[in-house]
């Protein structure tokens, strides 16, 4: 029997999504289950698998037929032992061995990788990236992550750190970053980097704002809501969007500087902004590329927003040599 399946598993800290695909990485199925946390998130795991084994019954799919299981998750993933640790919003305290379980409970090999490489390959394979093999993704959420492919393949650094953008430093000297360094790409472009320089330029600012008004009088100010500020044509909102696609710009140009890539893809929640953001970040781009970079490198918006993960989870599986003995 022909192996023609691939499983994606997008695990996140509410919801734990699924995908069947083809071998080409045509979605054939997707389904999602709430993430269960509890008991120091010991159900997470036989919950995937009881979830894979129920609905490859429900769609009388042959295990024969699967070519693997791939899998982002957050944390710190050791590639070698299959494990993950510090995944602290699924609750995992302890390293867990997460492959060993889940190829016993399956019966089917299983790749994994953490969350923003997965999304990277989905956009690198089946998104923006439209499948060239050197690509960098930057995902925009309450922190900033990404991924960087080169020659097809992720960077990971020896110690598995490659690839994290968000720590870049934009800004010597500027915010603290949870890291414990100050002035990281995260605290600058993520959605609350923007909310934090939002309320930074309206302290110092004495002219008319609307967003300047709701900062002082403590209202509650999203990413968004500057964004759409902006839009409207608030000259201090604007002024925070020109700042955050200076950092992004800046960060990209250095990303592109160093590797080349075809594309820069930027994703996540604040990159819902689009094309608002993306020009801004891409005339600071072109300011900081080196020109060989500037002339090949496109700075582009993420196309598979929510099914980026399962995408890049499945391109795991596809590309990996592992079997079960």
């Amino acid at each position: 029997m022909a192996k023609d399946k691939l499983i994606g598993v997008d695990l996140g800290g509410t919801t734990i999504k699924f995908a069947i695909l083809t071998a080409e990485g045509e979605i054939q199925q997707k389904w999602s289950i709430r993430t269960n946390i509890l008991d120091e998130g010991s159900h997470i795991v036989p919950d995937i698998i009881d979830s894979i084994n129920h609905h490859l019954d429900l769609y009388q799919l042959d295990k024969d037929r699967i070519i693997g299981i791939g899998m982002g998750t957050p944390g710190t993933v050791d590639l070698e032992a299959g494990t993950v640790k510090g995944a602290f919003n699924l609750n995992w305290k302890e390293t867990q061995n997460v492959r060993e379980q889940i190829e016993a409970g399956t019966g089917l090999p299983l790749t994994m990788d953490n969350d923003a490489n997965a999304a990277a390959l989905g956009e690198q394979w089946r998104g923006a990236g439209n499948n060239q093999p050197d690509v960098a993704f930057i995902t925009l959420g309450t922190g900033v992550g990404g991924g960087l492919i080169n020659e097809g393949k992720l960077i990971h650094g020896v110690a598995g750190a490659g690839g994290e953008v968000g720590h870049m430093i934009v800004e010597p000297g500027g915010y603290l970053c949870t890291c414990g360094n100050y002035g990281c790409l995260e605290q600058y472009a993520s959605a609350t980097g923007v909310v934090h320089l939002a309320q930074d330029f309206a302290e110092a600012y004495v002219g008319n704002s609307k967003l300047k008004a709701m900062v002082d009088n403590g209202e509650e100010v999203t990413s968004k809501i500057v964004f759409d500020l902006a839009k409207e044509g608030d000259y201090l909102a604007n002024e925070v969007v020109d700042k955050v696609a200076y950092y992004l710009g800046l960060a990209s140009a250095n990303i592109s500087n160093i590797l080349n890539p075809s594309s820069v893809v930027i994703g996540g929640g604040v990159s819902a902004a689009g094309k608002f953001l993306l020009d801004r970040v891409e005339k600071n781009f072109k300011q900081f590329a080196f020109k060989s970079t500037r002339d090949v490198t496109e700075v582009k918006l993420a196309e598979l927003g929510n099914d980026a993960g399962a995408y890049g989870a499945a391109s795991l599986a596809r590309n990996s040599d592992r079997v079960i003995a």
